[in-house]
């Protein structure tokens, strides 16, 4: 995640949606003060290569803090903006000014995609459940939850903008043209755990209808098609 005040734009960040790869190339036009969230240390190295700043400012002020925050930060665990915050949070911790008049976006992906994509960087190590077995521990279910609060308010769209993961080239055009920035070319940071680029073949009937049924809401809203 990232707020930056230098751009006056908030990149809110789901999941499985080359989320990493986008703040990376993102990281790399940001100001010195401007919050960006912490990723894994191999990917903060490569921010570093890439000229890009290393995770900043994440720590959430003591003015906004309530009780339990205070009992947290007496137990050494202060509170922080996080890497797939949501939306209601960010608006909360900023304030409505700085929510209002910065130019919020996120990412979204086909579902069915979106889902081998996690299963194949969720399970990593062999031997690998079953896809129907994964999908029905509830994994899917709750990335999905996850990532659609991170762009809603009451499940309403919180954002001015959820570019379409397919569309990605448009979408670093267009936001290299909104705020001004050379051409954005986004580094590979996870594509790699990926075992097949044919999500189709890996889903049966059943599963197709269930994953469909989970994503009910993006499907709508997005018109997204197995």
């Amino acid at each position: 995640m990232i707020i930056s005040h230098k751009h006056k734009f908030i990149f809110l960040k789901t999941n499985k949606t080359a989320g990493t790869s986008i703040e990376l190339a993102l990281r790399q036009h940001c100001g010195g003060e401007d919050i960006i969230t912490r990723v894994t240390p191999t990917d903060e190295s490569k921010s570093r290569e890439l000229g890009g700043r290393s995770a900043q400012h994440c720590l959430v002020p003591l003015s906004h803090y309530s009780q339990g925050d205070w009992i947290n930060l007496l137990k050494g665990k202060p509170r922080r903006f996080y890497n797939h915050i949501r939306a209601a949070e960010v608006r909360e911790l900023i304030g409505e000014d700085i929510w209002q008049s910065y130019y919020k976006f996120c990412f979204e992906r086909n579902p069915w995609d979106k889902v081998i994509s996690l299963y194949f960087w969720r399970c990593r190590q062999e031997p690998r459940p079953s896809l129907d077995e994964f999908i029905e521990n509830e994994a899917a279910a709750a990335i999905n939850l996850r990532s659609w609060q991170v762009y809603t308010i009451n499940d309403e769209i919180a954002v001015d903008k959820v570019y379409q993961f397919e569309q990605m080239d448009e979408a670093m055009a267009d936001l290299s043209e909104r705020f001004g920035l050379p051409e954005l070319s986004l580094p590979n940071a996870k594509g790699s755990f990926r075992k097949t680029k044919n999500y189709r073949e890996m889903f049966s009937e059943p599963l197709k209808k269930r994953v469909g049924e989970l994503f009910s809401k993006q499907v709508s809203l997005f018109n997204y098609q197995f």
